[in-house]
């Protein structure tokens, strides 16, 4: 990969986690997304660093925007957008966690698969304090990217090579991971929901996080 084109590459996924994490429902795994930058700067093409940094600040942007508008006059329109996706249950319950949970509370339901969709609306209805908020929002984050950057960058090269080799099996054994991510979300909320068109759209919600088989133990993990 070239400069210019691992540079573009580069910016495209920082500007896309910033409109994830401002609430915007973008279908594309994130988890996978973050991976994939960690095995490209494996190979030299741009700082392994200063991506990680840009990728944990367009977050941390994003989801302060989110934040911001949650707690400003269109809240009740973003709330109700927001509530179609991450479940307008799962809000209410996280935001009675949060309340009084601060910076701590903020950054492990940040870090945790499977609970990090319905975070920063939870913590707009709990009023978190806003240096707590950003405090919890950048740690876990910053947790949650640097450990699916770290896996992609470790085991970069051998990405790179069977992609090379394998170009088509690679491709397809991508879309199957996918696909396992999403039916193994839909296993997840199916045990606490029954509402169908909630259902699908809590799923793809969740899907769009994180799918990775990890992050899919870990939200198992945290259903229960």
């Amino acid at each position: 990969m070239n400069l210019d084109l691992a540079q573009a590459y580069g910016l495209g996924l920082v500007v896309l986690i910033m409109i994830k994490e401002m609430g915007v429902p973008v279908p594309v795994p994130r988890d996978l997304l973050i991976i994939g930058a960690g095995a490209a700067t494996a190979r030299g093409d741009s700082p392994p660093i200063v991506l990680l940094a840009a990728l944990i600040g367009a977050s941390v942007v994003g989801g302060a925007i989110q934040f911001g508008l949650l707690r400003s006059v269109a809240s009740g329109a973003v709330l109700r957008l927001l509530s179609r996706v991450a479940g307008e249950e799962r809000i209410a319950t996280q935001a009675a966690r949060l309340r009084n949970a601060g910076a701590r509370g903020v950054a492990i339901v940040r870090m945790t698969p499977g609970v990090r969709i319905p975070s920063i609306p939870a913590c707009a209805v709990a009023a978190v304090p806003l240096p707590a908020f950003i405090a919890g929002l950048a740690i876990g984050n910053g947790v949650f990217i640097a450990a699916h950057f770290g896996l992609g960058f470790v085991a970069g090269e051998a990405i790179v090579y069977t992609a090379r080799e394998f170009l088509g099996p690679i491709a397809i054994a991508i879309v199957a991971l996918a696909i396992i991510g999403a039916v193994g979300w839909v296993v997840l909320i199916r045990r606490r929901r029954r509402d169908a068109e909630r259902h699908l759209l809590e799923t793809e919600g969740r899907w769009a996080d994180a799918c990775c088989p990890v992050c899919l133990g870990a939200a198992a993990a945290a259903t229960r």
